[in-house]
């Protein structure tokens, strides 16, 4: 038997999700005045007493979504109840007994599973005089509790506990192989693409933008192996964020890229990367997390539409991001969902390997000689020896007879170097310069000291400024594809 489950459910505004964050032991729902703030469903797993059980915080029941999304909001409730193990049903000690509290009680009337009647903002004993209202639910006493002032946490793990079936596998599940974080810009496909790879209704899904809001974590398995897929709210502009909501939306976005292991960037190829879409870059860039970008709603673009025009496309824009992968896929039929999750597993393996000291000191060894440094205030830089330091993402330390000798210019083909000749040809390489005495050990340009018999009369200095890139195609040419892929495009929207 898998892990059990035990679903929250309630009226809106009664603290759902602060229960759930409170049990969690840190914010992962939204939890927000606003009602309606929950549409998917959120889990997470637990652990109490040695036990592991899986929370799921949802949706409120009755309520008429603004979005017109109340069926899809009804559905997630639906089938977290049906799923459900144990179902904790949530009330408001300090509102008393509502009509709605009522009409939550007679959906559950008929639902054979153990209920919890749980009075949440008890924040007082004298409040919890209040709670006797709800004994004409039917469900017995009220479990009172306050998430707000951590009152009662022990008494509701307990029941719960107590309630659990028995004979479940309540060990600690297998940690996930690979965590992958969807992000984009609102409407891009994320959770169509996530429903894909889970092969359930996991996530809402509309043409509204903004559904989801959560970051929700979705479980799922292939070839036997655990994966994770953060699902997480499409990304706006900051002056068009108009409420709270959208704030903590975008703020789990950057802690969903932060947790992963690899990001799939999603873009919509019928529309213009804007800015949104080079701030998550420029975010995944400066955390050095492997990514992938993936052009989704391919189905809807011409048949004519060649993918290397798109390709050109993102390079172009996302200049410093040149070794990222591109993949292509139509998420509602779930077309190279699979080829895509093994390019990550693929990109993970790369970001975890690590190369033996001597390997590395071979490649930059070969690197000096095909492109000696150029001589900064009247010295010639020297690299002494260089070493992995650590994985996730692979760290080069260079030791050098000074770092301010080795221009930006240069290491960035010193990495590029890297990334061509070591494996790591997908993921991003963080260089790091320290100074070190020379002492007894001779530096590495050493093997490349011309032969003063043969030396040369000084030349001009080498053009460096070609080493950023390495492409069969010019700048010129690359945006010259970009405003005629854009002409075309808007011209035949």
């Amino acid at each position: 038997m898998s892990v059990p489950l035990v679903a929250i459910v309630g009226r809106p505004n009664v603290g759902k999700s602060s229960i759930f964050n409170w049990l969690a032991g840190r914010r992962i729902s939204i939890v927000d005045p606003t009602a309606g703030v929950t549409r998917d469903r959120v889990s997470t797993l637990i652990e109490a007493d040695d036990r592991f059980f899986e929370v799921t915080d949802t949706g409120g029941m009755g309520i008429e979504d603004a979005d017109n999304l109340t069926s899809l909001v009804e559905k997630q409730i639906d089938l977290a109840i049906e799923q459900a193990h144990v179902i904790v049903f949530v009330v408001d000690v300090r509102s008393g007994l509502t009509p709605l509290d009522e009409e939550v009680g007679r959906r559950l009337r008929f639902v054979t599973k153990p209920v919890i009647l749980v009075g949440n903002k008890a924040d007082t004993s004298k409040i919890e005089e209040l709670a006797t209202d709800f004994y004409k639910l039917g469900r017995g006493k009220v479990l009172c509790v306050s998430a707000e002032q951590k009152r009662g946490k022990h008494e509701l793990l307990a029941a719960i506990l107590e309630k659990l079936p028995t004979g479940a596998d309540e060990k600690k599940p297998a940690d996930a192989e690979l965590k992958l974080a969807l992000v984009g810009r609102r409407n891009t496909g994320k959770s169509t693409f996530i429903n894909s790879l889970a092969q359930a209704d996991r996530m809402i899904v509309s043409e509204v933008a903004g559904t989801t809001r959560d970051s929700v974590d979705v479980r799922f398995e292939r070839d036997g192996k655990v994966l994770l897929a953060i699902d997480t709210a499409g990304v706006r502009k900051k002056k068009s964020i108009s409420s709270d909501i959208e704030f903590y939306s975008m703020a789990r976005a950057e802690r969903s890229i932060r947790r992963a292991d690899v990001v799939l960037l999603f873009f919509d190829p019928r529309l213009r990367v804007s800015k949104v879409d080079k701030t998550l870059a420029e975010y995944v860039l400066d955390l050095a997390k492997p990514a992938i970008f993936v052009v989704n709603k391919w189905d809807l673009m011409k048949t004519t539409m060649p993918t290397e025009r798109i390709g050109n496309y993102l390079r172009a824009v996302f200049p410093m991001l040149d070794y990222v992968p591109i993949a292509f896929v139509t998420a509602t039929r779930g077309k190279n969902a699979q080829r895509l999750l093994n390019l990550a597993r693929q990109m993970h393996k790369q970001a975890s390997s690590r190369i033996g000291t001597g390997e590395l000191n071979q490649v930059i060894r070969a690197a000096l000689e095909e492109q000696p440094p150029p001589m900064r205030q009247n010295r010639r830089p020297k690299v002494y020896f260089t070493t992995q330091a650590a994985t996730n993402p692979p760290t080069i330390v260079l030791f050098t007879n000074g770092p301010q000798l080795f221009d930006n210019t240069y290491q960035r083909y010193l990495v590029k170097y890297f990334r061509d000749h070591l494996p790591f040809p997908d993921v991003p390489i963080k260089l790091f310069l320290r100074a070190k005495k020379r002492e007894a050990i001779p530096a590495l340009e050493e093997a490349t000291e011309p032969d003063p018999r043969k030396r040369k009369s000084k030349g001009p200095k080498p053009d460096l400024s070609g080493l950023r890139f390495k492409s069969t195609t010019s700048e010129d040419e690359i945006e010259r594809d970009v405003k005629q892929y854009e002409s075309e495009l808007w011209r035949d929207l």
